[in-house]
């Protein structure tokens, strides 16, 4: 009788240990991205969490907050960085100053799609490899496609500029002061409601925007001024710490899955640009295409930017003109 119940507790001990191993094998984490849920871009974000999900076998299993809900848009990367988040995507302008040498990705170099812009920053990334990023682990980076104004006034020349209240953040908002205007440092969530009160009058960002972000509703021109038009660069990092703790064979796949979507990324950016545009044409908002005489102008006024990004990294001790010439070379390259 003994034998038979101590071969009846062994057994059952068994088919605990074999029903919890996959929990106990399990990994999970959690991952903050700014955009709001129902953006592409946070989809695409959860379509890459699941994808990692499907090749792991669900031994990984990451959770998407959105919108900010997990840390927000500017504490997104020290939020990864102390662990508050396993993985974060956000933008690098939102700290300005942390990563002085990929500040070359916002620079005003004419770049016309989102996968230019996101091929070239990831081509960077490999070539350079800042230290910068040396607290996290980058899964990948990206950057949208042209940012461009969008005002609720019409703009044709340059003079029109004086005086008007711009939404930009980082390098945008420097490109906003030689332009002439006034740059108002301002979240994507906040400016709906700016633009709609009145407190500024325009924005700097990419043609998702008129439709990711509703923007169209309470603008009603975009000027294509692409000779000053910039991106932005993006980040999805992970916490290092709980990058080093993943087993060889879980990196390699995440690895995998983050070189295929630095393409998929590209390609979001343009087609949401091309929603942008039609939905805002669509509300009978007006696109404003520049002069090449006034484009010119333009030009000529973000010029200095490109010096002083080269005299304050060389002041750093870091390769600010070779990057630079690495970017615009990148850029040819990819669009010719």
């Amino acid at each position: 009788m003994r034998h038979w119940k101590l071969v009846a507790f062994i057994l059952g001990l068994s088919i605990m240990v074999f029903v919890a191993s996959p929990a106990l094998a399990q990994i999970k984490l959690n991952y903050s991205v700014f955009f709001p849920a129902p953006h592409k871009n946070a989809v695409l974000a959860t379509e890459w969490a699941k994808e990692i999900e499907k090749r792991t076998g669900g031994k990984v299993q990451i959770t998407v907050f959105p919108g900010g809900t997990l840390t927000p848009p500017d504490k997104n990367y020290d939020g990864v960085v102390k662990g508050i988040s396993d993985i974060g995507f956000s933008v690098m302008a939102y700290t300005r100053g942390k990563f002085p040498l990929t500040e070359v990705s916002d620079l005003p170099m004419g770049i016309k799609s989102g996968l230019v812009a996101t091929k070239v920053i990831s081509d960077y990334y490999k070539k350079f490899t800042p230290k910068e990023f040396d607290e996290v682990k980058i899964m990948y980076l990206h950057g949208h496609g042209p940012g461009i104004l969008h005002s609720k006034k019409e703009i044709t020349k340059l003079e029109d500029l004086k005086g008007l209240k711009i939404r930009c953040t980082g390098m945008a908002a420097k490109i906003v002061a030689a332009l002439g205007a006034t740059p108002v440092a301002m979240p994507m969530g906040e400016t709906y409601d700016a633009l709609s009160r009145g407190v500024v009058d325009a924005s700097m960002a990419p043609q998702e925007a008129l439709q990711g972000w509703k923007w169209g509703e309470v603008v009603k021109f975009t000027i294509e001024n692409f000779t000053t038009s910039y991106s932005t660069g993006m980040f999805v990092v992970m916490n290092k710490a709980k990058w080093n703790s993943l087993p060889p064979d879980i990196q390699k796949i995440i690895e995998q899955v983050n070189e295929e979507y630095i393409e998929k990324q590209g390609k979001v950016w343009d087609e949401i640009d091309k929603a942008g545009r039609d939905y805002t044409i669509g509300r009978g908002n007006k696109i404003i295409s520049l002069s090449q005489d006034e484009s010119l102008r333009w030009e000529k006024t973000v010029k200095p930017l490109l010096d002083e990004y080269k005299k304050n990294m060389k002041d750093k001790g870091l390769p600010g003109e070779e990057v630079l010439s690495f970017y615009f070379q990148t850029i040819y390259k990819y669009q010719k």
